[in-house]
């Protein structure tokens, strides 16, 4: 029997949302239960000193872009999954906004055997309509049999009402999960910038926040109607909170998510017209990005993610409102976290909250925990170790990260999948 105590750690459990020095007992992959800082490991276990560095579970991160199939030249199952577990990332969950779309049994079983061999664990998620194009729902049943956990189309918003609430009706019975992408999509079409003062000096094409509020408020409306699992993907408006907390306080089963570059970027970060901060949605006024903080502090917004978003040179090289959107963040999602951390904003506890605890739950996945019995899917890392990112030391195959000779504190020393060590050295 493999058993291995991380002595002298700091423990982050999201559960307890306590932040308390201990040790962590691990048997067979499996964590077996807390002790003090200097508990005495057991005869012939394994003993990793911590050295007071914190220990957390993996991050658990939804909304990942993997370029297999169609584009394995801007990501492939191993350079993501190589990326995860050097950014904390123990759990990857796969888009299906692939070439083709994951949105048959087929494809499905494909991508699946392609991510067997990842040193992380990755779950995909699959199409909500054939061709993700709106027009005829995938075979929901057959794919929640192969492993799907949830089911969208991402930032193509289904328009045909009456077809958005047949595909809830159906994965109501099944309580499969639709994740959506609250957008008003003629009202957002072509923007690349929040309507205001900035977007107007800088010639930027762009949408006014209202159109979240009102595709959001559509949403919530046919999920009210028919009772299903729903996610919102990224809500980053101030004003679309009040119908998320009126959906919530009125028993709808209603979730939503956030990227960690709206929470920690804003409007003002395009500077000159820098394409790595061109986003979808677009980045946010401060006053929005400061109200999303405070909504993940209350567990409003429940999930914060990286939203990795591999694209190449040729992609980003291009005017800003041409420029394809989405930065890589498997390997910056816990760095640019600890910004929010050393601002105040956030607590370690309520951070793996949103980044590893509730997505877990979410998905009905058995990780984000460090109770006994959960696996020992762990990262260590060092919240107040500087450096300064170099996007080409990135182990994604793209490095389109709007980080780049950013200044940031948090380093991964370890991550474990299963209680096998995949990233790091000895502390």
């Amino acid at each position: 029997m493999t058993t291995t105590l991380f002595a002298n750690a700091r423990l982050i459990d999201p559960e307890a949302q306590t932040d308390t020095p201990g040790s962590l007992l691990v048997r067979e992959g499996v964590i077996a239960g807390t002790g003090a800082p200097d508990e005495a490991a057991p005869e012939g276990a394994a003993v990793i000193d911590c050295q007071g560095r914190a220990l957390a579970p993996g991050l658990v991160d939804w909304g990942v872009k993997i370029g297999e199939p169609g584009e394995r030249h801007k990501e492939s199952f191993r350079s993501a999954g190589l990326a995860a577990a050097a950014g904390g990332v123990t759990t990857v969950i796969a888009r299906p906004d692939t070439a083709p779309p994951i949105d048959t049994p087929e494809s499905l079983e494909f991508v699946t055997r392609r991510a067997s061999d990842a040193p992380v664990n990755i779950r995909h998620m699959a199409a909500l309509t054939k061709a993700r194009e709106g027009r005829e729902m995938v075979e929901i049943g057959f794919l929640t049999d192969l492993g799907a956990v949830a089911f969208s189309d991402g930032v193509r918003v289904i328009r045909d009402a009456k077809l958005l609430a047949r595909c809830m009706t159906y994965a109501r019975g099944l309580d499969a999960l639709i994740v959506g992408h609250p957008q008003e999509p003629d009202l957002s079409k072509g923007a690349a910038a929040t309507s205001g003062k900035f977007a107007s000096l800088y010639g930027i094409p762009a949408a006014s926040p209202v159109a979240e509020s009102m595709g959001l408020d559509r949403d919530l409306a046919l999920v009210a109607m028919t009772r299903c699992r729903w996610h919102a993907d990224q809500v980053t408006t101030a004003g679309a909170l009040p119908a998320l907390r009126r959906a919530r306080e009125g028993g709808l089963d209603v979730t939503a998510g956030i990227s960690i570059h709206h929470l920690t970027l804003n409007e003002f970060d395009v500077g000159d017209y820098r394409t790595f901060f061109r986003f979808t949605p677009p980045l946010r006024p401060e006053d929005d990005r400061q109200a999303m903080v405070q909504a993940v502090a209350e567990g409003l917004i429940d999930v914060i993610a990286s939203f990795h978003t591999p694209q190449d040179e040729e992609s980003k090289r291009l005017p800003f409102e041409a420029a394809a959107p989405g930065a890589v963040g498997l390997q910056t999602l816990l760095p640019a976290a600890m910004r929010l951390y050393h601002q105040g904003g956030l607590s370690l506890p309520q951070l793996w909250r949103a980044m590893s605890l509730n997505p877990a739950k979410r998905l009905g996945l058995p990780a984000g925990r460090l109770s006994a019995g959960a696996p020992a899917d762990l990262v260590l890392f060092d919240p107040d170790a500087p450096f300064v990112l170099d996007r080409f030391t990135l182990l994604s195959k793209s490095k389109n990260t709007p980080f780049d000779g950013a200044r940031l504190e948090g380093r991964v020393l370890g991550t474990w999948v299963a209680g096998k060590r995949v990233f790091g050295e000895r502390p």
